[in-house]
């Protein structure tokens, strides 16, 4: 994680080393059943032994090799393009999911209220405490500055892949609708390396 100092938040997953929430599965399940229909979602779920979901969607942590794996089959199956437009309206539905359930309305009231910069780093020492939840056993970080950058060194979306671009859209599209939604409207995040392409660490880049 060349560059990324352990700033207020700078997280490796402990708690939960090797699991991830459920939004990495079950969002995904929602942005492919929007897209592809139910039928697509199904077939790709039962090819990689996650049939089981299909019946009920998990409630709690997963284990992170499974997230991997459904990453790698949305690649394989629907191509780079599809398989990325199906992560960033995942991505962008785990970000409605957190603005509903996790992050509570004062706090997301207080920092609408700030200057961009002080916001995006309140947000990103929020993200880095709760890490464990969606880094799994990488460990996140973070780099105020133009651009905003967070790291995931050890990243269990692409840690299976290998590819010549960037292929983390679901961490991207979470970030952004994060940042849109508290930080500054015109926010964009784009991966600008990523370990399936060689890098040390998948770094997202955030400016408005």
């Amino acid at each position: 994680m060349t560059g990324a100092r352990p700033a207020a938040g700078d997280a490796h997953a402990g708690v939960g080393a090797g699991r991830i929430g459920p939004n990495a599965i079950v969002r995904v399940a929602e942005a492919l059943e929007a897209r592809l229909g139910a039928g697509t979602r199904d077939d790709l779920f039962r090819a990689i032994g996650l049939a089981a979901y299909l019946e009920r969607m998990p409630e709690r942590m997963v284990d992170e090799a499974e997230v991997a794996l459904l990453q790698a089959r949305l690649v394989a199956d629907l191509g780079r393009s599809l398989a990325r437009e199906v992560n960033r309206d995942a991505g962008a539905r785990t970000g409605d999911y957190l603005l509903r359930h996790r992050i509570p309305a004062p706090a997301q009231r207080a920092l609408r209220l700030l200057p961009a910069p002080l916001a995006a780093r309140a947000l990103a020492a929020a993200i880095a405490r709760h890490a464990w939840t969606f880094a799994g056993s990488g460990a996140f970080a973070y780099v105020p500055g133009k651009p905003f950058r967070f790291t995931i060194a050890g990243c269990p979306l692409c840690r299976t892949m290998r590819a010549c671009q960037p292929m983390c859209d679901y961490y991207a599209a979470t970030f952004e609708r994060l940042l849109r939604a508290l930080v500054a409207r015109e926010a964009r995040v784009t991966e600008t390396a990523c370990q399936a392409a060689g890098a040390a660490a998948c770094a997202f880049d955030a400016a408005w």
